[in-house]
């Protein structure tokens, strides 16, 4: 045989086996470091003893990566963190922090360390009993920057966080859902504290637990804001609102905390050297797919695909006794809290390529090319 076609088959494997792995324009993201609650955990509630989980079916039946089985995501498919990761390059998805898989290398690809019932403030989500706050999980995140140090050495894990990974936190939703607007003979915050304070208290902790990870070498930061929590089936539902209508007292504590949000963020850009903080306007994005379903293709924008009770099967969550709708993908919301994964497909799109009415300053595929 010819010498000249075996070097040429050897360089065309050589070639083959080194094609980045990446999923999305091939411009692979280094890491994913995904912190928040329900709307982006990918399994650590699992772990714990909680009355909140999504490991049960039919959570995940649009789960390609499972099979269609539950994984512990509270939706039918991939959350938004999963498309963002696929679309951005990332060759895996970050498993969550308490699995026991997520050791070794595997870790160079991010890490979830987001818990369904979590919140800013400690206090939040202790309904549940076991959750992961925000607190610990910035914790976490210093356990695995030691474990990226003894991998790839402390010059060149620090550059690899600082350059190559993206920080994305979803989280405040469940300090208004699970905390201040529990009834206020329970034990919610509403008891001591008026609306400002409250606030005031979660961006006062949310500035501590953001610098802490700045501390920590993250430069690349996605904040997300709180959607609009008064629109989600659950709270149609036991506020016996109409189809059309939202809840006002949620939706106004959303946006009182969404305005003091973008004041921390650009505050932060200022004072942090080196640091990008992008704004994910989620309470926008989330009003637009309800306020104009029809235009995006679906059936429904108030009523859960899975759940039980009353007229938006918003009381119980989605579990093998719900009712399931026939066409997941025409439902904005899979159960009585969560997007469906076609609500969160749509999502993604505009927080990747979109323009500053979705996220500012810049979108995700500017931030990670930074």
């Amino acid at each position: 045989m010819d010498s000249s076609f075996i070097t040429w088959v050897l360089v065309l494997v050589l070639a083959v086996a080194w094609v980045p792995v990446g999923r999305g324009d091939g411009h692979g993201l280094g890491a994913s470091f995904i912190f928040g609650d329900s709307l982006v955990d990918a399994g650590n509630n699992n772990f714990l003893s909680t009355l909140s989980k999504a490991n049960i079916r039919p959570n995940g039946i649009d789960f390609k990566a499972s099979g269609g089985n539950p994984t512990g995501r509270y939706t039918n498919g991939r959350t938004i963190g999963d498309l963002v990761g696929e679309e951005l390059g990332q060759p895996t998805y970050a498993l969550p922090f308490l699995s026991p898989n997520a050791t070794g290398s595997t870790i160079l690809n991010g890490v979830n360390y987001a818990s369904g019932g979590g919140g800013i403030m400690n206090q939040t989500g202790r309904i549940f009993v076991g959750r992961i706050g925000m607190d610990i999980q910035v914790d976490y995140f210093n356990i695995t920057r030691k474990q990226l140090d003894g991998l790839l050495g402390v010059s060149k894990a620090r550059e690899y966080v600082m350059k190559r990974s993206i920080f994305s936190v979803t989280i405040g939703a469940n300090d208004f859902l699970n905390n201040y607007l529990l009834p206020v003979l329970s034990i919610g915050e509403r008891i001591s504290e008026t609306p400002d304070t409250f606030v005031d208290n979660l961006i006062s902790n949310l500035r501590i637990q953001l610098t802490r990870l700045y501390k920590l070498d993250a430069r690349k930061f996605v904040i997300g804001n709180v959607g609009p929590i008064g629109c989600i089936p659950y709270q149609k539902t036991i506020n016996q609102v109409t189809k059309d209508q939202c809840v006002k007292l949620p939706n106004e504590l959303a946006l009182q905390y969404n305005g003091r949000l973008r004041d921390l963020l650009t505050e932060l850009n200022e004072n942090l050297p080196g640091a990008t903080f992008v704004l994910a306007n989620v309470y926008d994005l989330v009003m637009e797919l309800i306020a104009n379903y029809q235009k995006y293709g679906f059936r429904s924008a108030s009523t859960a695909c899975c759940g039980n009770g009353g007229q938006f099967q918003g009381v119980i969550p989605c579990g093998p006794t719900s009712s399931l709708c026939d066409d997941r993908s025409k439902y904005v919301f899979w159960d009585p809290y969560h997007p469906s994964e076609a609500a969160n497909v749509i999502i993604a799109k505009k927080l990747i390529d979109g323009d500053t009415k979705s996220i500012s300053p810049m979108n995700l595929r500017q931030l990670r090319d930074l």
